[in-house]
């Protein structure tokens, strides 16, 4: 399937828009939504589009890193840690479409069934799309005793053991709110799957249409909890909300300086000298956490050796690949958690150089001629991995000289994620941006084991070290953030050590924004709000 990509295309598209760009906000993005319903999904470009519809309990403060009310007006936490009891924000509208016109405003039901739908396994929804609830499972499966309507708008989570980041997991956006009454109307139609297919949320958009692969239309709601409250960050401020998709950095940037996109996301770092001399364009840089990585598979005999793994790692000139894919804007690092969050570890520096190193290990893990495999290239621009292709190209070129031949694979961006998760690579380029402000999350995302063993959704190379596991497991159950630093500067050691993947270094997060734009505050964590924005 292809994206979007001519602009006779792109003008057809837009012909049912008003006249050019009158009331309307256009966001250029980079990939399509893997689904409408975030809790389906970790994948930040499907966020772009679900954050504008949905909402959560709590939330990140945009542009910074400071928790605040969303859905829950406020909630208090029991002495031993395990009780948060929240108080839900009143007269919460939901949206509506042709087939669903809500009969009462959002309560506490619909808090119990968006959570009782990911954590038991025989609830109407639970197997509905797939069932595979990547943060949830990930984060709170394991952790989650019970969630509890106390009255119409109280509601009590309950956990297992003390759980550190609590707050901040429920504030990740894929964690948001669904209609129960509009769940309940789907089931007995038959026709439970459009519950993720058509959404119905509380934010300040909704939604009106998705040409596959092409475009992403929403409209203003005007009946948002933000917009009653005059909150002038959470009330839309155009009347539509178009999305185009082109996986081309190239060519979402050619269509903000053309004036057809008002904010061009993810840029290639290689043009931001000429997004600053641009007379139409703002160069916008946000320093946002984010971890990029090629994972090994361990199912594929030969990444089962450390000796294999580590020999992959040496012979990859990272300084130079760095250099040359983040244009500057990159650094080496051998530490998961990034410089910006506390927690990160400054003594791991990356893996050296080293091809006779490599030869070497090579030789001792019994392939002294090398061996032929897979690599997986990242088709979609991120803070860590503006180029994919190009630090594919690179790195199969390293490899070369101790023997190893990789052939370079990619997939549109769902298709990848997708085969990814079912643990089709032998090695594949992925990562993930911290959507609140705790260290745990892409290390418990990408790279633990549940109790039974079994890797987390987003585990693409399944790597299970019981180390790690305890280490990370240890951390995000006490409070004291010294005593977690330290531990998590620890499972980094061991992570560094045992190579479950190579690390990329990390850049900012780049966007292209029309400098008629106003009322626009970059996410620093999770993915920005539109709500709040207004163009002429």
């Amino acid at each position: 399937m292809k994206s979007l990509a001519t602009a006779g295309a792109f003008a057809a598209l837009m012909a049912t828009a008003a006249p050019a760009f009158a009331g309307n906000l256009v966001v250029c993005i980079e990939g399509s939504p893997e689904s409408f319903n975030p809790q389906l999904t970790s994948n930040a470009t499907t966020s772009i589009v679900t954050g504008q519809i949905y909402d959560q309990l709590i939330s990140v403060k945009a542009g910074g890193s400071d928790l605040e009310p969303s859905l829950a007006e406020s909630w208090t936490v029991s002495e031993d840690g395990r009780t948060y009891t929240f108080k839900l924000r009143r007269d919460v509208s939901w949206h509506s479409n042709k087939t669903f016109k809500p009969s009462r405003p959002f309560n506490a039901d619909d808090v119990v069934f968006s959570f009782e739908r990911m954590m038991k396994a025989d609830h109407p929804y639970h197997k509905v799309s797939g069932g595979n609830y990547i943060t949830f499972n990930t984060k709170l499966a394991d952790a989650l005793a019970s969630v509890r309507k106390i009255d119409d708008y109280t509601v009590a989570f309950t956990l297992k053991d003390p759980l550190a980041p609590f707050t901040g997991i429920l504030s990740h956006q894929s964690l948001a709110i669904l209609s129960a009454e509009y769940a309940d109307q789907l089931l007995k139609a038959g026709t439970p799957e459009q519950l993720d297919r058509q959404p119905i949320g509380t934010g300040p958009f909704q939604f009106t249409v998705y040409q596959t692969n092409a475009i992403v239309r929403l409209k203003a709601f005007h009946e948002t909890w933000g917009e009653r409250a005059k909150m002038e960050a959470r009330t839309p401020k155009v009347e539509d909300l178009i999305m185009p998709i082109s996986t081309d950095a190239a060519v979402r940037l050619q269509r903000a300086q053309a004036g057809e996109c008002h904010i061009a996301n993810a840029p290639s770092p290689t043009d931001r000298e000429a997004i600053k001399a641009s007379q139409r364009l703002n160069l916008v840089e946000t320093p946002v956490a984010s971890s990029g990585f090629v994972a090994f598979n361990f199912k594929d005999k030969p990444f089962q050796d450390k000796r294999v793994r580590q020999a992959l790692a040496d012979a990859i000139n990272m300084k130079s690949l760095v250099d040359i894919v983040f244009d500057g804007t990159g650094g080496v690092t051998g530490a998961l958690i990034p410089a910006s969050l506390w927690g990160h570890n400054p003594d791991l520096k990356g893996h050296p150089y080293n091809v006779e190193r490599a030869k070497a290990l090579l030789t001792e893990a019994g392939f002294p001629n090398g061996f032929e495999t897979q690599l997986w290239a990242l088709p979609v621009t991120r803070p860590y991995m503006p180029n994919g292709r190009r630090a594919a190209e690179l790195i199969q070129s390293d490899w070369a000289k101790i023997g190893v031949k990789a052939e370079i694979v990619s997939f549109e961006w769902g298709e990848y994620v997708k085969r990814a998760r079912l643990g089709e690579a032998k090695m594949a380029m992925f990562g993930g941006i911290w959507d609140f402000p705790d260290p745990s999350q892409i290390p418990n995302n990408y790279f633990t084991c549940n109790a039974d063993g079994k890797p987390s959704p987003s585990n693409i190379g399944a790597w299970c070290n019981a180390t790690f596991n305890d280490l990370i497991l240890r951390a995000g159950q006490i409070t004291d953030q010294g005593q977690r630093a330290e531990l998590y500067k620890q499972a980094q050691v061991v992570f560094n050590e045992e190579v479950p993947a190579i690390l990329f270094g990390s850049s900012s997060a780049l966007l292209a924004v029309s400098k008629s734009v106003e009322g626009f505050t970059p996410a620093v964590f999770g993915t920005s709000r539109f709500s709040g924005v207004t163009v002429p």
